[in-house]
């Protein structure tokens, strides 16, 4: 690909994973080029090293029909983490490339553009497209270059928010059984809190006020840990990696080899709302339970 490194990094982040060289090494003139790890690997290429470009085009002489070669110069290896980048893209300047493929001054093939909003991408584009001229411009946004990756981890994100509710509503079963045996252990002192004049709403709302509690400060400290995880987990991954000398994500089999992560609030909250609210119906049937003792019968055997 041909790019203007100073607009380069206003579209881009690529300049941050740069192992060797940098992006502003693309000089015009100068014929420079940076590419992936692995496709430097491949090559057996190193910083420095010449790099012989076959255009897919030929040159007709009086000799015959010759391709269009240029040696291009290795100025920089960058490593995003992604196979598919890594092992495939190379990144030359504009102008290098408009010399070779005789194109006109600022002559370009196309543009590209960042969105605040990625969602927007879709519709903005294809607008572009169809006001400049369906015929002679087209459009091709991230939703169809990678958008069957952006599925599947949707996908994976709802089945991982649907098993972490199955282990939040299994917890809060843990906090039924614990107040229900805290019921059967205390028939005797909800007894004598009756004969002294507590009411049966007042006994529930002990009970309740008990589990709510419980729910408060595990959900409180899950947060805590959590948060905590999702900050250090990519960190931690990478030293269990160097630790055992095992790589769990291989660039070649997925997209990317290290495990991100990002903190988003909204789920957070969605997360400890859940729970909360499972632990407070968790509640209910254990203090419905210790509302309906009866005193003469738990005091029966006393």
């Amino acid at each position: 690909n041909a790019v203007d490194p100073l607009e380069e990094a206003k579209v881009s982040i690529i300049g941050n994973f740069f192992k060797q060289g940098s992006l502003d090494a693309l000089q015009p003139g100068q014929f420079g080029m940076v590419l992936g790890d692995k496709a430097a690997a491949k090559l057996g290429v190193g910083l420095g090293d010449k790099v012989t470009f076959v255009a897919p085009e030929v040159t007709v002489t009086p000799a015959g029909m010759f391709p269009r070669l240029k040696r291009f110069t290795v100025v920089g290896i960058f490593h995003v983490g992604a196979g598919e980048i890594d092992g495939h893209l190379a990144l030359t300047h504009a102008q290098d490339l408009a010399r070779l493929q005789r194109w006109q001054p600022d002559q370009v093939q196309g543009i590209r553009l960042k969105f605040a909003d990625l969602f927007e991408a879709p519709r903005t584009a294809l607008a572009l497209a169809q006001t400049l001229g369906e015929g002679d411009y087209y459009a091709r946004d991230w939703t169809r270059t990678h958008g069957n990756l952006y599925q599947a981890i949707r996908m994976e994100k709802a089945m991982i928010g649907l098993l972490l509710l199955l282990i939040v509503a299994v917890a809060a079963f843990n906090i039924i059984s614990t107040l229900v045996m805290v019921v059967t252990d205390k028939k005797g002192d909800i007894a004598i809190l009756r004969t002294l004049g507590a009411t049966p709403r007042q006994i529930m709302a002990i009970f309740m006020v008990q589990g709510t509690v419980i729910g408060v400060f595990g959900t409180a400290i899950g947060a805590v840990l959590g948060c905590l995880a999702a900050l250090n987990i990519s960190s931690a991954i990478a030293a269990l990696e160097r630790l055992l000398g095992i790589k769990f994500l291989n660039a070649d089999v997925y997209f990317i080899d290290y495990l991100p992560s990002q903190l988003m609030l909204a789920d957070v909250l969605l997360v400890c709302g859940a729970a909360l609210i499972l632990s407070f119906f968790a509640t209910l049937y254990p203090a419905w339970r210790a509302a309906r003792t009866q005193p003469a019968e738990a005091l029966r055997y006393e």
